[in-house]
């Protein structure tokens, strides 16, 4: 069997390397790729797919395109607007969002089992996905900042469909228990941290961030985005495969 992640940029992608060490682990002879792919490829791609194809993972800019061009969603696709996962299955396209599950997995493991207040940087894809996963470890009050605040409006709405009182400003050094950083690498370079219990920066490549350090320094417990995206990729396999991750297999192709 294939599976693939598509988008653009993609050379920098760990998911070849996960997926690869996973369905090694599982004894299965399958094959995963990465590839370049803009939105305005993704119809033709998905229509040369044969039956051959168990799973695609998405990137950035196609989580939102692939919408329209699935057979089915998932809840979480329908609640934030975003899928990462299609997985091909009797000819049907099933849109799944995993990203949901590496921001809390990722949370979890680094101690952070529940929390109140948080800061979202970022309003795109991800910052839904972080905003749902924050109402799971029950967070009431969200602070989103963003370079073009009024593109996170839906997250307001997002959050009164979770119970969570959500608020949008620009960029501006903010306090809260969990601060998650959804920007691209290189955005949040220019800000300066609040105070936080822990900080998540969705960014694995370059590790550390300049921002990640900042908030080291100021005593935060720090999460790298490849923590994120190792749970994220579990839930995949999972559902490519329908088998339990191998997540030390998974862990020990990532680099140290």
């Amino acid at each position: 069997m294939r599976a693939a992640v598509l988008g653009s940029p993609i050379a920098h992608s760990l998911s070849p390397a996960l997926h690869r060490a996973a369905y090694h682990a599982l004894g299965l002879d399958w094959t995963y790729d990465a590839v370049q792919l803009e939105p305005a490829g993704l119809t033709d791609f998905l229509a040369g797919l044969g039956s051959d194809w168990a799973g695609l993972s998405l990137t950035m800019p196609l989580k939102q395109t692939i919408l329209p061009l699935l057979t089915w969603s998932a809840p979480d696709v329908a609640l934030t607007g975003a899928a990462n996962t299609v997985v091909l299955r009797d000819g049907a396209r099933e849109g799944h969002n995993t990203d949901i599950d590496g921001v809390l997995a990722a949370l979890r493991e680094a101690g952070t089992t529940t929390a109140s207040t948080a800061v979202i940087l970022g309003a795109g894809a991800t910052a839904a996905s972080a905003l749902v996963a924050l109402a799971r470890l029950g967070v009431t009050s969200v602070a989103v900042q963003a370079r073009s605040p009024a593109r996170a409006s839906p997250l307001v709405s997002l959050g009164g469909s979770l119970g969570v009182r959500v608020t949008v400003g620009g960029f501006a050094p903010a306090d809260g228990d969990v601060v998650v950083n959804t920007t691209p690498s290189g955005a949040g370079d220019v800000l300066e941290p609040g105070a936080a219990g822990t900080f998540l920066d969705v960014v694995y490549a370059p590790w550390p961030t300049v921002l990640a350090d900042r908030y080291a320094s100021s005593g935060a417990t720090v999460v790298g985005g490849i923590a994120m995206l190792l749970h994220q990729a579990g839930a995949q396999v999972t559902l490519m495969t329908g088998r339990p991750a191998p997540l030390a297999a998974m862990r020990a192709a990532l680099p140290r």
